[in-house]
C-alpha cells in the first residue's frame, strides 16, 4: 500500500491519540500538500507524529484488521454472488440479497 495513503488512513484511525500538534503537522503534509520543509519552517518540529502512527498501528494493529476485514467482506461477497448467478431459486435470491445488505453496512 502506499505510504501517503497509509499514513493518510493511520491518522483517521489513531489521529485522536497524537498531539494536536503532531495532528496538524500530519494532516498538513499528507492531507493540505506542504512540503516537509515548509511543516518544518512554519511549527520547528521533525517527523515525530508520523513516527507515533506507525507506533500505535505496530502494537495495535487496527488499520491491519481493518483492512483484512474489508478484503474477507469483497471475498464473502463475491462468493454470494456465485451461489446467487448460479442459482434459479427465488427463495435462495432473496437470502442472498439480505445477507449482502447486512455485509454491505460493514464495509
Amino acid at each position: 500500500m502506499e505510504k501517503n495513503i497509509k499514513v493518510s488512513m493511520l491518522c483517521q484511525i489513531y489521529g485522536k491519540m497524537l498531539t494536536e500538534k503532531q495532528y496538524e503537522v500530519i494532516n498538513d503534509y499528507y492531507n493540505n500538500d506542504l512540503s516537509l520543509s515548509e511543516i518544518a519552517e512554519n511549527n520547528n518540529i521533525t517527523r515525530q507524529g508520523e513516527n507515533k502512527l506507525f507506533e500505535l498501528e505496530e502494537k495495535l494493529t487496527f488499520m491491519e484488521k481493518t483492512l483484512k476485514q474489508e478484503r474477507k467482506l469483497q471475498q464473502i461477497l463475491e462468493e454470494l454472488s456465485k451461489i446467487e448467478n448460479t442459482s434459479s431459486d427465488k427463495k435462495i435470491e432473496k437470502i442472498l440479497n439480505h445477507v449482502r445488505e447486512e455485509l454491505s453496512c460493514l464495509a
